[in-house]
């Protein structure tokens, strides 16, 4: 049978009493109790799974590393707030970082009408041109997330590197790609949208 929730929130308070005074045992049980729900709330809102440990690792490291000032009263609503808080940072940022790639997956369905059409033709000879002419892990990497669709973690285990350097090589093959190609996306998608 279940315990009423007001038990609940009183092993919750018992529990931070302890994590402020430096139990890290009191700390693990929290971390086993709430880890689940929290990752559940963030994969919800990502769909993926290495962002949503990630950001509840974050929150977790977090509550332990401020546990002195920080005076949480209730748990859950703490964390449910933290998840949302720490995912619409990382679609920001994200949004900041492939706005690029936002628009070439919002092409309208008439792109398929315009294959004819010389200015696409162009953008995708210019697009292939400048990801050939990255450097070639570079270019591995970028085509194994962006084509093949593989997390970076999974790219980071097949090439053998950190998966911080797969993020960085991305983050730099993407900006070589938005500076070239943004202008003349922008244009095209103009052009295309009085194609219908």
């Amino acid at each position: 049978m279940r315990e009423p929730i007001e038990s609940y929130h009183t092993d919750d308070v018992l529990l931070l009493q302890q994590i402020e005074q430096g139990s890290k045992h009191a700390f693990n049980v929290l971390y086993e109790k709430y880890w689940e729900k929290a990752y559940s709330e963030a994969y919800k809102r990502l769909k993926d799974a290495d962002q949503a440990k990630d950001i509840v690792q974050e929150i977790f490291t977090h509550i332990w590393l401020k546990k002195e000032s920080l005076h949480i009263n209730n748990l859950p609503a703490y964390l449910n707030v933290a998840v949302r808080n720490k995912v619409f940072k990382l679609i920001e940022k994200q949004k900041l970082i492939h706005p690029f790639f936002d628009i070439l997956e919002d092409m309208p369905a008439t792109h398929q009408q315009a294959d004819n059409n010389l200015l696409w033709k162009e953008f995708l000879t210019s697009y292939e041109a400048l990801l050939d002419a990255l450097p070639p892990k570079r270019q591995i990497i970028f085509r194994l997330h962006f084509q093949n669709d593989l997390p970076t973690k999974d790219i980071a285990a097949k090439l053998g590197v950190t998966r911080k350097t797969v993020q960085n090589q991305l983050g730099k093959a993407i900006e070589k790609l938005k500076v070239s190609l943004l202008p003349f996306l922008i244009l095209l998608i103009f052009l295309l949208q009085d194609i219908d």
